[in-house]
């Protein structure tokens, strides 16, 4: 009797494992689904200002934008992790990537070494971005100037440094859908809803997430604890946003100033340095999404001490 329970529990093993490794193996873009074209920079640079990139890429402490040399550190509840240098060197950056290899990473979150990126990179909202954006993007890069340097390793406790675990985290929180147009709505709404919910990915930020570090769905965009570790994200539903019109929205993500005459600070101050390069016509498309958020209350804030 004990042997047959033994032989049950080593055969339930390998099947866990075998189920495992399939859920857990990394998503790639073949490059033969991506046709010959002619990149567009124009929209290149249009994706590269909308998805933030030097944000969290460009090197710190100097001013700027395109130096994507990396090195930012991103603390979190896992561990602190390092920003990659994504300029166009070839030993540091990612200058001998092929299209292939950058589309998979953006999209699939999958390293050209066939491992899972830690999701602290946003490929959660960046798998619903357009390919085609995103190969006018990776030519748009190479354009700009290579910068030497290895951004240092994450400093990520076990087990959340197991990369093969990722795989089960983006089976739990990933649909690998591409953004798809609600026919109900204007076109200008639809870029919004587009801008807002790939591209900016506003929601990685202004969401609560729960234990495992997914976005709690039910509270998307209702602000909660900052995820790096400081002060508090902010709810841009019309819970958070009721007072504000469409004006003021695009006049804030192009200047940084509220309606009250307060000035953004923190990684927002970042983020207005990109959405500030978009076309107004962007910008107003975000503010008319936003300000179609239906009120969401969001996590309890912690009351002040003393």
């Amino acid at each position: 009797m004990l042997r047959r329970f033994f032989h049950v529990l080593v055969i339930a093993g390998v099947a866990g494992l075998g189920i495992f490794w399939t859920l857990t193996i990394p998503a790639v873009v073949p490059a033969d689904v991506l046709p010959t074209r002619a990149p567009d920079l124009a929209n290149g640079l249009t994706t590269f200002n909308a998805g933030g990139c030097s944000s969290c890429h460009a090197v710190p402490a100097q001013p700027d934008r395109t130096r994507l040399g990396g090195g930012l550190a991103i603390p979190s509840p896992f561990g602190t992790f390092y920003v990659p240098n994504i300029s166009p060197d070839t030993k540091d950056g990612i200058g001998n990537w092929t299209e292939a290899d950058f589309v998979t990473a953006v999209i699939k979150g999958t390293s050209p070494a066939g491992t899972h990126y830690f999701p602290a990179f946003p490929y959660t909202s960046y798998q619903h971005a357009g390919i085609e954006d995103v190969r006018d993007l990776f030519a748009w890069l190479k354009t700009l100037p290579p910068v030497p340097g290895k951004a240092r390793d994450h400093d990520v406790p076990f087990p959340f440094n197991m990369r093969r675990n990722v795989g089960i985290w983006k089976w739990l929180f990933m649909d690998g859908k591409p953004f798809t147009p609600d026919s109900n709505q204007s076109m200008r709404w639809n870029r919004g809803a587009y801008l807002v919910n790939a591209l900016g990915h506003c929601a990685e930020c202004h969401s609560p997430r729960n234990f495992l570090g997914g976005i709690v769905a039910a509270q998307r965009f209702a602000g909660g604890p900052n995820p790096e570790g400081e002060g508090w994200v902010p709810n841009i539903t019309q819970k958070g946003l009721a007072d504000w019109s469409t004006t003021d929205i695009a006049y804030f993500l192009e200047t940084g100033l509220t309606p009250e005459g307060d000035t953004a600070g923190g990684s927002m101050a970042r983020v207005i340095r990109n959405t500030s390069q978009l076309g107004a016509e962007d910008r107003a498309a975000m503010a008319d999404y936003l300000k179609s958020l239906p009120p969401v209350n969001g996590p309890p804030r912690p009351k002040k001490k003393g």
